[in-house]
């Protein structure tokens, strides 16, 4: 594609700081820099303790692990959002609940979670979409009124506040992912934070294998001591390296997407046709994603339009409850409005720090071109 969907942002300094590991020889698994980079997430996001994991998805199976869920246990999710978010309660033998998303920020309606509350709850798990934080104050006090734990899916909103307050610090924990289009990146990564020692301790151990290890494994004459069941979900030092380095940015990276994104806002405004991002006083939208919605019978033709203009867009996200594993495997039969509307209308245009004006120009102006060459009788 002429203009990608996304492009990683790096420079001299990540190519620096994974070059050092590589040079030293050793250490390439476990080492300082991975200590290094728990702290330095803990500093940037506000939270006393950080675990970081090989995937986003690796740290929600750990998170699960960790609070101890099981059968009969149920989890309130969106069904719009990747898939792992509600898969997660599922590798502990406990059932996802979806409930429905409300217009303005995509994010778990609490009206909605407060009607799927039931004995089995067990925790509600919201999701940033796109960078732009969900009604946290309000999903906060459910859980806290109902007894309920609640974990931030924070995965697309690194650096995004409410109140200056970063998401990933209103529940009692929180995922974040630095899979390549995040607004950092480890290539593939993630990290659970939290305040709770007792939850990291938990996590530590899930993490490597059960294992409490005295010093650095491969450095130690010793073996360390097996007190439960693990995993290797480990994120290397040279991941940690390259999040570091990315971490040192990342307000810049996150200045320049907003730029984009209000430029894009501004010019896409003007098509009736087309709802852009709301923007709020009180929130930092960070932009991991720029969704515009637009009605349905022109969604997919404009897929199709910008892809033979070179410019690459996709559906983020495709209702859960639909696919074939929930619906057909899982027998799941629940009706989501709001998320089944939205996710037809739906659709992420090309966004990332680098983007030129022109690139964007040309964005802008392919989807311009196409309105205008629409015919209303082809619709469906």
């Amino acid at each position: 594609m002429k203009i990608p969907l996304f492009k990683i942002y790096s420079d001299e300094n990540d190519v620096k700081a994974v070059s050092e590991v590589i040079k030293s020889g050793m250490r390439w698994a476990i080492g300082p820099p991975v200590a290094e980079f728990e702290k330095k997430i803990c500093e940037y996001i506000g939270s006393k303790f950080c675990v970081v994991f090989n995937s986003g998805t690796s740290a929600l199976h750990s998170l699960m692990l960790a609070y101890g869920f099981h059968e009969g246990d149920e989890i309130i999710v969106p069904s719009f959002t990747f898939i792992a978010t509600a898969n997660a309660p599922l590798f502990v033998n406990s059932k996802p609940v979806f409930a429905d998303i409300e217009s303005k920020t995509l994010g778990l309606d609490p009206n909605d979670v407060l009607e799927r509350i039931t004995k089995k709850s067990k925790a509600i798990l919201p999701v940033h979409y796109g960078g732009d934080p969900a009604n946290i104050f309000e999903l906060n006090e459910i859980a806290e009124d109902h007894n309920l734990i609640l974990i931030e899916d924070a995965a697309e909103s690194f650096g995004s506040t409410v109140d200056n307050k970063m998401t990933g610090t209103f529940g009692n924990s929180a995922l974040l992912s630095f899979c390549q289009n995040k607004v950092i990146t480890t290539g593939e990564g993630g990290a659970i934070v939290t305040d709770s020692e007792v939850l990291y301790n938990k996590l530590k151990l899930i993490r490597s294998h059960g294992r409490v290890d005295q010093g650095d494994y491969f450095l130690s004459s010793l073996s360390g001591n097996y007190v439960d069941l693990g995993f290797n979900f480990r994120l290397s030092n040279i991941q940690a390296s390259l999040g570091l380095s990315q971490l040192e940015k990342v307000e810049r990276l996150i200045s320049m997407r907003i730029k984009i994104a209000h430029y894009y806002s501004q010019r896409l405004n003007a098509f009736k046709e087309i709802i852009t991002p709301q923007i709020r006083p009180n929130i930092r939208h960070v932009y991991q994603l720029f969704s515009i919605r637009i009605p349905y019978y022109y969604r997919d033709r404009l897929i199709e339009y910008l892809s033979q203009n070179q410019i690459s867009s996709k559906i983020y996200f495709s209702p859960i409850h639909q696919t074939y594993f929930y619906k057909e495997k899982l027998k799941y039969d629940v009706h989501l409005p709001v998320t089944e509307t939205i996710s037809k209308e739906i659709l992420s245009l090309p966004i990332y720090p680098s983007m030129t004006r022109d690139e964007q120009e040309y964005v802008v102006r392919s989807i311009d071109n196409f309105i205008k060459n629409f015919e209303s009788d082809d619709k469906v």
